[in-house]
């Protein structure tokens, strides 16, 4: 990136709806990267709003500064996600407020680095960006409208899709970088007419510090659960409607006759409600439900399970990388994905020997190679000391962090001490 005015004072702001101390995916992924380019002496800022992803009436501080991090947080309306019109306000006053807010804020010379949630916000910091002769970065965590439009939940009328579809390549082409989450998301890009140069494939990486793994015997959730001698099937995070769940359901109810398997479900989301009603209905008696975990828990409640399981879509690769993954290799378990057999995950997983891929649909395949799993302990050891050196070698959070540092730091210059 060009290093752009030598002036003094220049910043870095992030750009995000929710922030620490708030549970989801992004706001975790940026509150570590944040705070850790704060120790290297970055001047970070974060500009989000004041509620919460499952608390909308949070109200958080309005500006706080946080292990060196300056925390801006704008007003907004606060429906919370249930209702699409809601959830429509929500987004439209944080365009409103944030670009109000980045105008105040930006000076020639600075960093603003939009993320994608709410989607689209890169339009926003484009035209910040531009009037205020700022540089521009996308970390692109997922890639709307199109996510939208192929799981035929776009609202936007096609003309008004063309022009944001046109606004959005215009953001990429803006950019000084574009971060993605992995290659297949990175060729859509060059697809689209981006230059190579500006793409940087950045994964995202496990919320916790990824010590020594836990046995299945050391975790204490799995004690308190009275699984015992179990085989349990895990699964942990936002199940949504990007993520098949019928598989693992017909696959389940296949299996209802081996006792010893359990289907331990943590986290929430559309997918997650639609698959405790629909075993609810069925009568599934191996399935257990559980909320979100504490965060400082995960590696525990990750250890619970001896194999876990992650699913996408296939129209969606390239547009949403299932970043969930990077804690199952972490925790040295096996995965198990369903989705496209060429898929990144797919390609993860098999080259690192680390798991095995479903295609979405076979449950009869997928009952097959659970009960593989169950019947082979050598097998499922190998899988998880692969996958487990795998993220060591290519997706800890220091690697990530050093290449958020080779993109960032050319910019800060002036102001590092």
């Amino acid at each position: 990136m060009n290093g752009g005015s030598s002036a003094s004072g220049k910043k870095i702001v992030f750009l995000n709806r929710y922030f620490f101390p708030d549970q989801s995916a992004t706001s975790q992924i940026l509150s570590y990267l944040s705070f850790a380019l704060a120790k290297n002496h970055l001047p970070i800022h974060v500009l989000c709003s004041r509620q919460g992803y499952d608390l909308p009436q949070a109200n958080l501080p309005a500006r706080e500064q946080l292990d060196g991090v300056q925390v801006h947080r704008i007003w907004t309306s606060h429906f919370g996600r249930d209702r699409l019109l809601g959830r429509a306000l929500d987004y439209i006053t944080f365009y409103i407020c944030a670009g109000w807010k980045l105008l105040g804020l930006l000076r020639r010379g600075d960093v603003v680095v939009a993320m994608t949630d709410p989607p689209l916000i890169s339009i926003v910091a484009m035209f910040a960006a531009k009037l205020k002769r700022a540089h521009l970065v996308n970390w692109l965590q997922d890639i709307f409208p199109e996510v939208a439009s192929r799981l035929d939940s776009n609202p936007l009328p096609r003309s008004v899709d063309r022009m944001v579809r046109w606004l959005r390549n215009a953001t990429l082409r803006h950019a000084d970088i574009n971060v993605v989450l992995g290659a297949r998301m990175g060729e859509l890009l060059q697809q689209s007419g981006i230059p190579t140069n500006r793409i940087r494939i950045i994964e995202n990486w496990a919320h916790f510090e990824a010590g020594a793994p836990k046995t299945t015997a050391a975790s204490a959730l799995r004690a308190s659960l009275g699984f015992g001698e179990k085989f349990i099937v895990g699964y942990s995070g936002n199940l949504g409607r990007a993520h098949d769940f019928r598989t693992v359901l017909e696959a389940a109810s296949l299996l209802t006759a081996e006792r010893e398997i359990v289907f331990l479900m943590i986290g929430s989301g559309a997918g997650m409600k639609a698959l405790k009603q629909a075993a609810a209905e069925r009568g599934a008696g191996n399935f257990c439900f559980l909320p979100y975990q504490p965060q400082e828990s995960l590696p525990d409640s990750l250890a619970a399970a001896d194999v876990h399981w992650v699913s996408l879509q296939p129209s969606l690769e390239g547009l949403i990388v299932p970043s969930k993954v990077y804690g199952i290799l972490a925790a040295a378990r096996p995965v198990i994905f369903i989705g496209d057999r060429d898929g990144e995950v797919a390609r993860l997983i098999e080259s690192g020997a680390a798991g095995l891929s479903v295609t979405p649909g076979d449950a009869q395949e997928l009952a097959r190679r659970i009960l593989r799993l169950k019947a082979d302990d050598d097998e499922r050891g190998r899988m998880g000391r692969n996958g487990l050196a795998l993220y060591r070698n290519n997706f800890t959070p220091e690697r990530a962090l050093a290449r958020w540092l080779e993109i960032l730091e050319p910019h800060a210059s002036s102001v590092r001490s």
